[in-house]
């Protein structure tokens, strides 16, 4: 092996940092008795040509190892063994044999690790394995690549940082944005071909693109078969982090050591100078070494007994909080630490400009797996000067019980309100008695977030997302079609409140196909006029299904691609849902500061409800039919205006309605805006373009309709 010359280094910042004349690497392990790191020349390489065994006495200092390497330089690629304790009823499982990822490194090559596994291949579980385990370890691993953060021209470039009561957030993969049919783009799947559809997401007038997770993972995890094609499934979604520094190499199209890093801020640039925000879905609440049986990557080799929960009289076990085999012990101080140092790097580094955690409620256990009052880590989060200006968004569960909706601690938290998508797709199904939820949900949740002291917007309204059903299957399937996702169709959740229209699937009965559509309709505007900040699933405006699939995690292929021919033949889709995000846009009324008052005496309420025949509505009694009005006055416009007032009225009954409309006074009228019955362009039209009513006192509103009228 080569000699290398190294200094003593220093413990901070952790990972490999390139300085003037090389780099210092430095990692946390308390209980370590070695750490070796070594380097490679390629990455398909199983030996190292060289190795650096740091001295306790020189590179130590605490619990952090550290290391300055002279000549190291950006593009180089190195791995870490480390030694210590192999005592797993006491939380220790480390094994110098096993090669280990930096937990800072980033970026990695992209090769498989579980692609590569020898068959033969097993993890030790107890002393007695650990001879078996390290015959095995010389296979195909990836590397840890050294990047320089400051090589890269942001061109002036930093954060949007739009407010969440302004945002409209798109949801989408960012690979199968552009893996699919017709894309017509030049790398297909990757971060680059991403950057050639920016034009197609600022048409469509969004303000934000949340990307499922990017965070490097290893897709080969998964190994289910199709039990249709014999096709092995694969980690398409992502939630199974490998390094949580580094953006997914096999999404780059810039193959070369490090080039991901360089594409991914390149689309981030891209995607700001196009107006648009970049939110990432993040995944701290597991990892991908999985259980007592799963494989050692890097934080159970470093120091398992800390990063991880685990079963405190059997700490050879670890608590199953994310339904994925393991727990971060996030509220370690170590830990906090590790999480906070990555979001700021990615705020700092990828001028991030927000972040979803997925099961959120995670991040509220302590070391013994109990949910605490106080969440050190939630607090510092919300509390953090780098991440004050970023969003910070919740799912408000987790896989062990844990239902934090409209109370997730931690300050300025938004939440995804998953009763927001329930109450709603019951409501346009036509199911009875759903109105006042309906209501509910519409006006803001404020029974779920104004007692926190938190406002609408800090409810994350969404009709789908990644996990379910898209809307075009919401409207086609009664059932999930999850057999080729290799588990019996066991897998995904029953509670849907779908509704296929009366025929399973694809039909070409023109009858059918049209009320799906207007049920289609019907879900964009109500969740895009709702108070709370909207989110779309990509795909939905032009009709993007799953062929039933309503967990569609291992499929990376054509059932979870976008097909691009959809476009064309949804076009008529595609321009409703442009009109009203316009039109939530274009009206302050829609996307409220504050809560609903109601009544206020001398002056007339900032919302009225009513019913069918324009008399104030029995809460108890009303069904399938909801009507309000909107006061305009109480809400200023971009551009200093008071807003319109706005009548909106939903029939889901399958009878038309004969609807009251409120009186008007000092001259105004009522035009109409939208009127979803209309299979035509103009079921929703600019503001100023919006049609008279002949008759201002009644309005037939449709049976499965929403209309929209404004005073003017």
């Amino acid at each position: 092996m080569e000699l290398i010359q190294t200094l003593p280094g220093n413990p901070m910042p952790l990972g490999a940092s390139v300085v003037n004349g090389g780099v210092n690497f430095a990692v946390f392990s308390r209980n370590a008795t070695r750490v070796i790191l070594e380097f490679f020349k390629n990455s398909e390489d199983c030996e190292p040509y060289a190795q650096i065994e740091f001295d306790p006495e020189v590179n130590r200092t605490g619990d952090v190892w550290h290391v300055f390497v002279p000549g190291i330089k950006p593009g180089d690629l190195y791995l870490y063994h480390v030694d210590g304790p192999f005592e797993p009823s006491a939380g220790h499982r480390f094994n110098v044999k096993q090669l280990l990822f930096d937990p800072y490194a980033k970026a990695l090559t992209p090769v498989s690790l579980f692609h590569n596994l020898p068959p033969v291949y097993r993890t030790p579980v107890d002393k007695t394995d650990v001879e078996l385990a390290e015959s095995h370890y010389h296979f195909q691993f990836p590397k840890c690549v050294v990047v320089n953060d400051s090589d890269f021209d942001w061109q002036g470039d930093k954060p949007l940082n739009i407010p969440l009561s302004e945002s409209i957030i798109y949801e989408t993969h960012v690979k199968g944005f552009t893996a699919g049919k017709n894309a017509n783009v030049s790398n297909p799947g990757t971060y680059a071909g991403f950057i050639e559809k920016i034009p197609y997401l600022k048409s469509l007038g969004i303000t934000s693109v949340e990307f499922l997770p990017i965070y490097e993972f290893d897709e080969y995890e998964n190994t289910n078969v199709n039990p249709r094609t014999g096709e092995r499934m694969k980690n398409y979604w992502g939630y199974s982090t490998i390094d949580f520094f580094a953006p997914k190499a096999g999404y780059s199209a810039d193959k070369t050591p490090g080039g991901c890093v360089r594409e991914f801020k390149t689309l981030v640039r891209e995607m700001h100078k196009a107006g648009l925000e970049v939110i990432l879905d993040v995944v701290f609440n597991h990892t991908a070494e999985g259980n007592e049986h799963g494989i050692t990557l890097n934080f159970r080799g470093f120091e398992n007994s800390v990063y991880y929960t685990l079963v405190g009289s059997h700490k050879e076990y670890y608590m199953n909080f994310s339904g994925c085999g393991n727990t971060m012990n996030c509220n370690h101080p170590v830990v906090e630490a590790y999480i906070l140092d990555c979001l700021r790097y990615w705020v700092l580094q990828y001028h991030i400009d927000g972040f979803r955690f997925d099961l959120a409620s995670i991040l509220s256990r302590g070391p013994d797996g109990t949910i605490m009052q106080y969440p050190p880590l939630l607090n510092a989060i919300s509390e953090d000067p780098v991440l004050h200006s970023t969003k910070i968004i919740a799912e408000p569960w987790d896989a062990g019980g844990a239902y934090q909706l409209g109370g997730f601690p931690g300050g300025r938290w938004a939440e995804w309100n998953d009763r927001f998508r329930d109450d709603i797709r019951r409501f346009w199904r036509g199911d009875e008695y759903v109105s006042t939820s309906a209501a509910t949900r519409i006006s803001g949740s404020s029974d779920l977030f104004a007692l926190s002291g938190r406002k609408p917007w800090h409810s994350l309204n969404y009709i789908t997302c990644h996990d379910g059903f898209t809307m075009n299957d919401l409207v086609s399937y009664n059932g999930k079609h999850n057999e080729q996702n290799g588990e019996g169709n066991r897998d995904g959740t029953d509670s849907n409140w779908s509704y296929n229209h009366g025929y399973e699937g694809p039909t070409a009965n023109p009858h059918i196909e049209k009320l799906r559509s207007k049920q289609m309709r019907n879900f964009i505007l109500t969740l895009l006029i709702s108070q709370g900040t909207p989110m779309l699933l990509g795909g939905d405006e032009f009709r993007r299904g799953q062929q039933g699939n309503n967990n569609a995690y291992c499929q990376d292929n054509d059932i979870s691609w976008f097909d691009w021919t959809n476009v064309n033949l949804n076009d008529r889709l595609i321009t409703f849902t442009k009109r009203a995000i316009a039109l939530r846009k274009a009206h302050a009324v829609f996307r409220r500061k504050d809560f609903f008052h109601g009544d206020k005496a001398g002056a007339s309420p900032d919302i009225q409800w009513y019913n069918i025949d324009g008399s104030n509505p029995d809460w108890n009694k009303l069904s399938r039919f909801l009507a309000f009005r909107l006061g305009g006055s109480y809400c200023i416009n971009d551009d200093g205006t008071p807003d319109n007032d706005f009548y909106i009225a939903a029939n889901t009954d399958r009878q038309d309605a004969m609807v009251t409309v409120p009186t008007l006074t000092d001259g105004k009228r009522w035009y109409r805006v939208a009127d979803t019955s209309i299979d035509a362009d103009d079921a929703i039209v600019l503001t100023d373009k919006a049609e008279k009513l002949r008759a201002q006192e009644r309005y037939i509103v449709p049976a499965g309709s929403l209309i929209i009228l404004i005073a003017k």
